[in-house]
């Protein structure tokens, strides 16, 4: 519940600067956050009363697969700001990737599950019975781990070698140390570690959040001004 506390508290900031100034990455981030704390209210609800397929496909379909595909998607918006021809690609992109959510949907939501297999562990996918569900998951998330922590690292990078805003720097490094914690949690599961996925989800979510808001703060007195190039948690505060 901590994890989703904290997610739908992010959530919250980023859905008010979205109502103040509309855009495709905050519209984007704020889905992809409430799937995050959806799922971290699915893990408490498997925690406080043990199985039920309803919780277990909420929490694969929104946590396991699609989280980080729509945060990256975000990043992609943020990436080709202010680019015409590559708005429309990222256009494209987001079509794609609601037709595969969708796809996803339907094979998670008519999966034929076997609880025997988690019951008195944590949440995982071995759950999950039917032959080509599970390979959806390392699809997304590569796609959305891609451009989230590659947009972050780009972006702290670049703002490290100017020498300036090193707020900013530290912000982005964050985001991309967090979104990378529940692909370690999830890979940590495979080699019977699964008591560490809750904990590397609260982890990301506690660092995203971080990075966000020290990318945020003003330095110097003076908000600084937004970037149009890489990916930068500031342009979400505006």
């Amino acid at each position: 519940m901590v994890t989703a506390g904290v997610v739908f508290v992010f959530a919250a900031l980023v859905t008010v600067r979205w109502r103040r100034h509309p855009t495709w990455p905050l519209g984007l981030w704020g889905v992809g956050l409430l799937m995050y704390g959806v799922a971290g209210v699915m893990e408490a609800l498997f925690a406080i009363f043990g199985w039920h397929p309803a919780v277990f496909r909420t929490w694969y379909l929104a946590g396991a697969v699609l989280v980080a595909a729509w945060l990256g998607q975000g990043t992609v918006y943020l990436l080709v700001s202010g680019r015409v021809g590559r708005v429309r690609i990222a256009h494209v992109l987001l079509a794609l990737l609601v037709a595969g959510s969708l796809f996803a949907a339907v094979r998670v939501l008519t999966a034929d599950l076997d609880p025997s297999r988690i019951l008195g562990r944590e949440m995982s996918g071995d759950a999950i019975v039917t032959p080509g569900v599970r390979v959806l998951t390392p699809l997304f998330n590569v796609y959305g781990s891609l451009f989230l922590v590659g947009g972050a690292l780009y972006s702290g990078v670049a703002y490290l070698r100017r020498g300036s805003q090193r707020h900013r720097a530290i912000g982005n490094l964050l985001i991309a140390v967090g979104a990378m914690a529940p692909a370690l949690g999830g890979s940590l599961q495979r080699f019977g570690l699964a008591s560490l996925l809750a904990l590397s989800h609260l982890a990301g979510a506690v660092l995203m959040f971080a990075g966000f808001l020290y990318s945020s703060r003003p330095e110097g007195g003076n908000l600084a001004t937004p970037s149009r190039r890489g990916f930068h948690p500031n342009m979400l505060t505006r």
